[in-house]
């Protein structure tokens, strides 16, 4: 037992087989926990197989010492093929009891999730309440809800069972949603009074089900009715003046190991009997990472998890112990307890740290229990420490958990690292978010609109050409054209309607061609977006229901990565096709074909990097509506054409783990919006121009990519002296975003363009930029950005 810094409960069950608050012999938790399992089973079928007598007997002598019994244990608990897959769902309790819920499962070979604190910006399938826990409130989050489908069992497990009051607000939050007959409650210990038993039983008649108990002991605990007071009182007789932890004194070497991608870290969305079988592949090469790491090490090593993440590490430690490594193993805590250092107490000493995972409900202590040896017992000689990668960037800083674990070890750290598996969240939708129907786009982005990251366009020219700043950390203030410009817009509207639906018509056409079933359209936020909208409704037309999504792609940073694993998730990759508005000189063409073609060598999906544009004056690509340098009204503008959403941002200090580039709403634009015009304005000539596309599609076309943008713009630095080809941009899409975004030097127009340029001219004029005449360029115009960014 030990007392809880807890207004709610006082005391604590200790356990020495869990792995939580006391260093174990990681096959002693494993057996434990896969006797549990074996517990279960025999349950559901109606049997005793005899695994229980000969499990605890074995278990008891595991405890102990004997020194063979933890692996007989292990071996008579585990799973084996001749034995069948039993069809439930194990469901375990966030954080004490993740890692018993897995081992529950691994002797079922079944399906296991657990609850968890972390929330990740999907909607919760369900969620509960434990109301004596440190932390109460409990989100399921599985990938997938089909999961919970059916009529199978579910397998609730607890380290202990003392009333019984989470389980049956477990039981009526899934009930209502995903309902079952049968329900099995599994605990290490079961602690409930005679009361709380008949209780338990009255639930379950309420609600016309089966519930089962299995547990390895019972138990009662008897306290006194002032138990809270007293343990309240002696909280602060012991933790007077211990306000501060001690700054830890200089400790050995930390080394690092990451894992790779190829397992997920655990059940908090879901893990399959197919990711068990990967985690058992990839094991053995992750010890042999830490053994490495490790080097020769004379003495017993302590492998440390983290919080919620508590399997994985019993594995390893499980590994590291077969290679003959003396090892045990426990896990850090969100759940303060009182530390004595008394040789009858339960804990006997505690490491204190700040949070490292972001948390949702803000940064606060942690803490990891009878690691630092006690007066008079000698340290760990080294320690192995698993995260997974929600955790910060903590090298240089010395209360974090590696530099406090290495200070009370004798000998190394190796911080061993999992990418956490996170479910994508859903598609951002107008009109919560943006002004477009929610049929015509999802926005894989994460909103920012309650932030202010808006910059005056100069000092973020200076900061971006000085290198102090990258263009996506911030946005330049919304330029608000005039009545005049607005005319202009409107003008040039009616003037290229009818050729941007051609164009349109024409790209999507030979999208859709030699397909056998629709593509999905992935547009690039933001001048793609409004395109991949215009297509969609062409789609329509021919009646194809098109999925359209939008995604942040960034110059020198590449495509959102978490976008890609939702389309990949969601869709057949071979499916997508990427969608902009126009190419100037080619840098998002290749940003994205360097993006995608590393994002398959990291992981073989099936994504091709094709980019359809309505306009490709560059010659950067196959598919296109035309290879002309026209006017694209929706580049007049900024967002009040493009569903008044913000260009992306990408910075890690805004984007939660998991999320995708973020952008804003500006909602208070609504008065000036003309995103929906600008679409029935195009799409109203689609009928028209139908012939025009047909014969636009007979007739032979080259599409083969010149790449003529990219030496133009070449030549255009060349001439000016200018080194960052960044500078040169090509096009009247570009030459546009120049004039309303950055701070513009020069316009090089074609004299035979002026007629269509008026826009352009119009925002040289406002702006006091110098416009230059330049024929037979393969653009229009193009917009030079002033080197260095001064006015």
């Amino acid at each position: 037992m030990a007392v809880r810094v807890n207004p709610r409960r006082a005391h604590l069950l200790v356990s020495r087989v869990l792995g939580k608050h006391v260093p174990a012999d990681p096959d002693v938790v494993r057996g434990a926990g896969m006797l549990l399992g074996r517990l279960v089973a025999d349950r559901l079928a109606g049997v005793d197989s005899g695994v229980a007598a000969a499990g605890g007997d074995l278990l008891a002598a595991a405890v102990r010492g004997d020194s063979g019994a933890p692996a007989s244990l292990v071996e008579l608990t585990r799973w084996t093929t001749d034995r069948a897959p039993c069809d439930v769902l194990v469901l375990g309790y966030a954080e004490t009891a993740t890692g018993l819920g897995h081992l529950v499962a691994d002797a079922l070979d079944t399906d296991v999730l657990h609850s968890t604190r972390r929330p990740v910006g999907t909607t919760p399938f369900g969620t509960f309440e434990e109301v004596h826990s440190h932390a109460t409130g409990h989100l399921l989050l599985p990938d997938d809800p089909g999961l919970f489908a059916g009529d199978r069992p579910v397998v609730l497990v607890d380290d202990e069972l003392s009333t019984g009051a989470t389980v049956m607000d477990t039981i009526r939050g899934i009930q209502a949603v995903a309902p079952r007959h049968r329900w099995v409650v599994a605990s290490l210990v079961d602690l409930r009074t005679a009361e709380a038993r008949v209780e338990l039983d009255r639930f379950a008649d309420s609600l016309g089900v089966q519930i089962d108990v299995v547990a390895l002991a019972t138990g009662v605990v008897d306290l006194p009715v002032d138990v809270l007071a007293r343990g309240r009182k002696l909280v602060a007789q012991r933790l007077a003046g211990d306000d501060a932890p001690p700054s830890p004194d200089a400790g050995g070497p930390v080394a690092e190991v990451h894992t790779g991608s190829g397992i997920r870290d655990g059940g908090r969305h879901g893990f399959t009997p197919a990711d068990r079988r990967a985690m058992e592949s990839a094991l053995p090469g992750i010890a042999a990472q830490v053994v490495g790491a490790l080097g020769p090490v004379a003495g017993r090593v302590l492998v440390l998890g983290s919080e919620e993440l508590v399997y994985l590490p019993v594995r390893v430690a499980g590994e590291l112990s077969a290679r003959g490594v003396d090892v045990v193993v426990s896990s850090t805590s969100r759940s303060p307890v009182l530390a004595v250092d008394d040789p009858g107490y339960a804990v006997r000493s505690v490491v204190r740290f700040p949070s490292h995972d972001r948390p949702a409900d803000g940064p606060g202590p942690r803490f990891a229990y009878n690691v630092a040896p006690p007066v008079g017992v000698g340290a760990f000689a080294a320690a192995v420490l698993v995260v997974d990668d929600a955790s910060r960037d903590w090298s240089d800083d010395p209360s974090a958990l590696p530099s406090v674990l290495a200070s009370v070890v004798d000998g190394p750290v190796v911080v061993v690292t999992v990418p956490s598996h996170r479910p994508t969240p859903e598609p951002l939708r107008g009109p919560t978010f943006g002004s477009y129907a929610p049929d015509e786009v999802g926005w894989l982005l994460t909103d920012l609109s309650h932030l202010s990251l808006e910059a005056p366009v100069e000092d973020r020219e200076r900061a971006i050409q000085a290198g102090r700043a990258h263009y996506s950390e911030s946005l330049p203030v919304e330029y608000q054209p005039g009545p005049a410009y607005l005319e202009l817009f409107e003008q040039a509207l009616a003037a290229s309607a009818s050729r941007l639906a051609t164009a349109v018509g024409v790209v999507t056409e030979v999208v859709l061609a030699g397909r056998s079933r629709p593509p999905v359209l992935v547009s690039l936020a933001r001048a793609g977006t409004p395109i991949g909208v215009l297509m969609r409704r062409w789609a329509a037309l021919r009646r194809i229901d098109v999925p359209h999504l939008t995604v942040s792609i960034v110059r020198g940073r590449g495509l959102d990565p978490r976008a890609l694993d939702h389309l990949a998730a969601h869709y057949d990759p071979a499916d997508v096709v990427f969608v902009d508005g126009w190419t100037g000189k080619g840098a998002i063409t290749r940003e994205l074909s360097a993006a995608v073609r590393g994002a398959e060598r990291e992981q073989a999906r099936g994504f091709r990097p094709e980019l359809a544009v309505v306009a490709d004056p560059g010659g950067c690509t196959s598919l296109f509506g035309t290879r002309e340098d026209f006017l694209i009204p929706s580049a007049c503008l900024n967002s009040t054409v493009s569903g008044l959403v913000s260009r992306t941002v990408l910075r890690d200090d805004l984007v939660p783990p998991g999320g995708y580039h973020g952008a804003k709403f500006y909602r208070e634009l609504a008065a000036q919006d003309v995103s929906g015009r600008f679409l029935d304005v195009v799409s109203s000539h689609f009928e028209s121009v139908v012939d025009d596309v047909a014969r636009n599609l007979a007739a032979p076309v080259d599409r083969a990519p010149t790449w003529a943008g990219w030496a133009a713009v070449e030549e255009v630095a060349q001439g000016f002296g200018i080194t960052d080809l960044n500078l040169v941009k090509p096009g009247v899409g570009e030459t546009t975003r120049v004039l309303l975004r950055r701070v513009p030097w020069k316009v090089l127009v074609r004299p035979d363009r002026t007629a269509e340029l008026a826009h352009v001219l119009h925002l040289a004029s406002d702006r006091g930029v110098e416009v230059e005449t330049r024929p037979d360029m393969p653009f229009s115009c193009i917009g030079v950005i002033r080197p260095g960014g001064a006015t």
